[in-house]
C-alpha cells in the first residue's frame, strides 16, 4: 500500500479567531484581480489595450462586481436552486465563515456582462475589452483552484494513482485524484497560454479570442470533470453531470461568438 498524502492544511493563512481570518480562496481573488489590473497595464505597452489608468480601475470594479454577483448567483440558481428557494438570505449569508459556494460559469459570465457593461458606458471597443480578458481570466481560475485544494473541497473521485491524495471531508479514507491540481494545469496555466497565444496572433480586437476562450475553457472543463467527484445528488444525463453540461453551454456559445465574428472580420 502506498503511503498517500492526507489533506490535512488550513484554509486560513490567518486566522483570527472560530471560522474567522484570512482565507486562502479569498487571497485568490484579490490577487486574480490584482494581476487583471496591471496585465491590463501591461497590455497597453504591447499596444493591445489603450485603456488609461483610470479607466483600468474603473473596469477593475465592474468586472470585481460581475465575478461576485455572477459566482454567487451561479452557484444559488445552478448548484443549490432548493436552498435558494427555501431560504433566499441564503444568497447573502456572509456570516458564518464567508460566502457557502461560488459557480465558475456564473463568474466568467458575470464577469463579462460586467466589462461590456462598462464598455457600452465609456463608449470604449468592448471586443477590445473581452479579448484581453481573456487572456488575463485564467490567471485568476488558476489561484481559485489552488484555494480549492488548500481548503481540501471539490475532491476527485477514488484512485489509486501514486500522487493520489486522501481527504477526510470526503468521508472515507480513500485516496483520490487532486482534480482542484489537474483543473489549476488545465483551466489556469494550458488555458492560459492557449489565450496568450491566440491573441498574440489577433493583435487588433476581434472577438475571436473571446469566442475561443470560451470554446476552449468548455472542452477543458468537460475533460477535467472526469476526475472530478460529482456533488452529492447530481443527477448524471447522458453520462455527463451539470457542471460538464454548463460548460457544453459556454463552449457552443464561444462556437456561436467565433463564428459570429469570424464572418464579420472577413
Amino acid at each position: 500500500m502506498l503511503g498517500y498524502y492526507t489533506h490535512d492544511l488550513s484554509p486560513f493563512l490567518i486566522q483570527f479567531g472560530q471560522g474567522w481570518g484570512i482565507r486562502y480562496y479569498g487571497l485568490a481573488y484579490v490577487l486574480g484581480f490584482l494581476a487583471w489590473y496591471h496585465g491590463l497595464k501591461w497590455f497597453r505597452g504591447k499596444g493591445w489595450s489603450q485603456l488609461t489608468d483610470t479607466q483600468i480601475s474603473e473596469l477593475l470594479f465592474y468586472t470585481v462586481l460581475g465575478v461576485l454577483v455572477g459566482g454567487r448567483l451561479g452557484y444559488c440558481l445552478l448548484y443549490d436552486w432548493s436552498e435558494t428557494l427555501r431560504n433566499p438570505i441564503s444568497i447573502v449569508s456572509f456570516w458564518n465563515g464567508g460566502i457557502r459556494g461560488m459557480a465558475s460559469h456564473g463568474g466568467i459570465v458575470g464577469a463579462l456582462i460586467g466589462f461590456l457593461l462598462w464598455a457600452r458606458k465609456s463608449k470604449v471597443d468592448g471586443w477590445a475589452v473581452s479579448d484581453n480578458a481573456a487572456v488575463l481570466a485564467p490567471v485568476g481560475i488558476f489561484l481559485g483552484r489552488i484555494a480549492n485544494f488548500i481548503n481540501g473541497e471539490l475532491w476527485g473521485r477514488v484512485s489509486q494513482v501514486p500522487w493520489a491524495v486522501i481527504f477526510p471531508d470526503a468521508g472515507t479514507k480513500e485516496p483520490r485524484h487532486p482534480s482542484q491540481i489537474y483543473e489549476a494545469i488545465g483551466e489556469g496555466l494550458v488555458l492560459g497560454l492557449t489565450m496568450f497565444w491566440f491573441r498574440s496572433k489577433s493583435p487588433k480586437p476581434s472577438g475571436l479570442v473571446t469566442g475561443a476562450f470560451f470554446t476552449v475553457y468548455g472542452v477543458i472543463r468537460i475533460g477535467l470533470e472526469c476526475f472530478r467527484e460529482p456533488d452529492a445528488g447530481d443527477p448524471l444525463w447522458l453520462g455527463l453531470s451539470r457542471g460538464q453540461w454548463f460548460s457544453v453551454a459556454l463552449m457552443l456559445v464561444g462556437l456561436g461568438i467565433w463564428g459570429w465574428r469570424k464572418q464579420s472580420k472577413d
